[in-house]
């Protein structure tokens, strides 16, 4: 323990900068915050549980910490891979040429040319992205392969209207009418544009905290209870009874990193070509409740700090109760009033501290 506190006086800030995002739900505006709540509270060990974007393993990866991003989405974990767990790989100019390239002596495939004419993006957007995903996939530095992930992930979801995937509408992108929404400017731009773009914000977000870190790809209820500190962000449910479905949201991500086995897990039902939907208990009504009494209690050895909102299922009254019969001081913080993406109510953000 000795040499640990050592450590944490040693240690010098780092300048990187965590990517820009437009990642649904994302914590990056309120990481200053949520530190700000919790950085009295002495730990070492952190987990992030419900990872997504990375921004809350990020700041606590800059305060020193040894940190577990988690998430059971697999473009989430190669996104954690790129920016938490990495310590020090970047991607050359030379090797993001090499990726944007069409390699003479290749074969390349064309499932989603095939696959999502007219839904996502256009046909000649389709055949990049079957080229550029071949060449990554034959990457074989995971940090380096990951980094170039990122960088298409981010391209994808810049180019789409409300940065999503959860309808066929790849006709608001080309309409030629006035639009209150998007900006058509960054839908037109070439994907090799925002690449290179994304890329160098990535090598931009690389550094070494001195801490061992790193990035898995679990179902939360399957991680060892083992850390000092866990921050909780599940996906919401609102006193409607209505989730965000992540899974949805960017089941195109997910399957451009299953490229192979992609064509296997599409429902094609859907309009959109989704990937066929997994039980998810956060979305449900009749489930959360006990898979928060499950999640606390799975963790009751540990500090928890819960970003919350006001309004959701369960209340926050319900939580705060769950959480004191396991023996837990609680504290809650407020933010200001926030309005999110796609959200017609407006919500309080909330830290639940138990400690």
């Amino acid at each position: 323990m000795a040499s640990q506190l050592s450590l944490f006086t040693e240690y010098i800030p780092t300048v990187a900068k965590f990517p820009t995002t437009r990642y649904q739900g994302s914590k990056q505006k309120f990481v200053d915050w949520i530190w700000d709540c919790v950085k009295d509270i002495p730990f070492h060990s952190a987990l992030d549980a419900f990872g997504g974007t990375g921004s809350v393993s990020f700041r606590l990866k800059e305060e020193g910490k040894q940190v577990t991003y988690n998430d059971i989405l697999p473009f989430n974990h190669i996104i954690g891979k790129a920016l938490i767990e990495n310590e020090k790989t970047c991607l050359e100019d030379f090797e993001v040429d090499a990726l944007l390239r069409k390699d003479a002596d290749m074969e390349y495939p064309n499932f989603i040319e095939r696959t999502f004419k007219d839904i996502y993006f256009t046909d000649e957007e389709n055949r990049w992205l079957d080229v550029v995903s071949a060449n990554i996939r034959r990457m074989e530095n995971p940090y380096k392969q990951a980094i170039a992930y990122f960088a298409l992930f981010q391209s994808c979801i810049i180019k789409r209207p409300y940065n999503l995937f959860h309808r066929r509408n790849l006709y608001v992108r080309l309409q030629e009418v006035e639009r209150s929404f998007g900006n058509k400017k960054t839908w037109d731009t070439p994907f090799e544009v925002h690449f290179r773009k994304f890329v160098e914000e990535a090598n931009n977000a690389v550094f070494d905290n001195g801490e061992t870190c790193r990035s898995i790809n679990r179902n939360i209820f399957d991680v060892e209870p083992v850390y000092d500190f866990v921050y909780i962000d599940t996906p919401y449910l609102n006193d409607s009874g209505i989730g965000v479905d992540y899974a949805d949201f960017y089941h195109f991500l997910n399957g451009l990193v299953d490229y192979d086995n992609w064509g296997t897990r599409i429902d094609y039902k859907s309009k959109h070509l989704r990937l066929f939907r997994q039980q998810n208990v956060w979305n449900d009504s009749n489930t959360i409740h006990q898979a928060f009494e499950q999640l606390f209690t799975q963790f009751r050895h540990a500090t928890m700090a819960i970003s919350y909102r006001s309004n959701g299922i369960p209340t926050i009254d319900e939580l705060v109760k769950t959480l004191e019969q396991l023996g837990k001081t609680v504290r809650i913080y407020q933010s200001g009033d926030i309005k999110y993406v796609l959200s017609t109510k407006q919500s309080n953000e909330v830290l639940i501290v138990a400690s």
